[in-house]
């Protein structure tokens, strides 16, 4: 189950994201049923968290916050049930930062969403090693939804 939240005052594709997430979950085979949250907020809630949650100034594009530390099922495995945790996305910082990466503000939102959801599934990118694995793996879902939305006839 994945429950969005929107509170950051912009309009923004709650439907895409919700699938995105689920998209997700299912191709790095998460139980279905497993719970997830994503929370939009606005710059100065995110600048709140920031500094609560890691000591940091300023908002930040996203925050992950994991709750029963699922990990993706190795093959042979059941897929973990359970509660994946909290994603925050500051879709105002995003939008902002979408064009020095190259994308759209939604494949930013899109991009980012993906890298919280690998947090919560106990990816990191302290050491070039992990950054390699997480970052690469953050680039084949996105890569994969882009062909499932096309093949769907769907833009973006």
């Amino acid at each position: 189950m994945i429950d969005l939240n929107n509170e950051s005052g912009l309009a923004v594709d709650d439907a895409r994201l919700v699938g995105l997430a689920e998209f997700a979950l299912e191709l790095l085979r998460i139980h279905p049923q497993s719970e997830l949250s994503i929370l939009l907020v606005d710059p100065q809630t995110m600048a709140a968290y920031h500094e609560k949650f890691m000591d940091e100034p300023g908002p930040t594009d996203v925050l992950s916050f994991p709750m029963d530390e699922l990990r993706a099922p190795s093959d042979g495995e059941e897929p973990p049930l359970g509660l994946l945790g909290d994603i925050v996305l500051c879709p105002e910082v995003t939008a902002a930062q979408a064009a020095e990466n190259h994308r759209t503000a939604e494949q930013e939102a899109d991009y980012l969403l993906i890298h919280g959801l690998l947090h919560l599934l106990g990816h990191d990118h302290a050491e070039p090693a992990e950054k390699k694995v997480m970052f690469d793996l953050n680039d084949r879902i996105i890569a994969a939804w882009g062909r499932h939305r096309a093949a769907a006839g769907q833009a973006g």
